[in-house]
């Protein structure tokens, strides 16, 4: 079982976000520089080796990784994950929006690196997230750390109450 990504462990899994995977008020001039970015979270948090990085734009080449609500998710091919350490996530912020083509414009990546199927849990977390448009909004404006990290709480961790 993976826990959430409070900043803190719970003990019944691994930790996927880190307050230090948070960057806020980032800026790139197109989406490989943000690609670029991302990725190079990842490595300094050490979940990737340094060629996970490539794949990340081998992947948004074959198809885009831009979700909706101004939210992209970079990751790897399936292939890639001999590169992942780790199971874990990395934000990024561009309060400009970064130009994701076909007229998408992404103010928030959520960076994946992930080394079983981890992914389909986090892709259906983010999912439920952002078909609330306000908290899709929270989190692609907010100022603090912290903020983000209680709007994806509900990543890798328990089921949403009422199911």
């Amino acid at each position: 079982m993976v826990s959430g990504l409070s900043p803190e462990p719970d003990g019944s899994g691994v930790q996927l976000l880190s307050p230090e995977a948070v960057r806020l008020g980032q800026k790139a001039a197109n989406k490989d520089e943000a690609v670029q970015q991302c990725g190079e979270v990842l490595v300094e948090l050490g979940a990737v080796e340094p060629a996970y990085v490539d794949t990340m734009h081998l992947r948004e080449r074959s198809i885009t990784t831009f979700l909706g609500e101004g939210v992209a998710i970079p990751h790897g091919t399936d292939e890639s994950r001999v590169f992942v350490k780790k199971t874990t996530l990395a934000v990024m912020q561009y309060p400009d929006g970064v130009d994701w083509g076909s007229g998408n414009e992404a103010k928030m990546c959520i960076a994946i690196a992930a080394k079983g199927n981890e992914h389909m849990q986090v892709l259906s977390a983010l999912a439920r997230i952002l078909l609330d448009p306000a908290k899709a909004e929270r989190l692609r404006s907010a100022s603090e750390v912290d903020q983000v990290l209680e709007l994806l709480a509900p990543i890798g961790g328990e089921e949403e109450e009422g199911e």
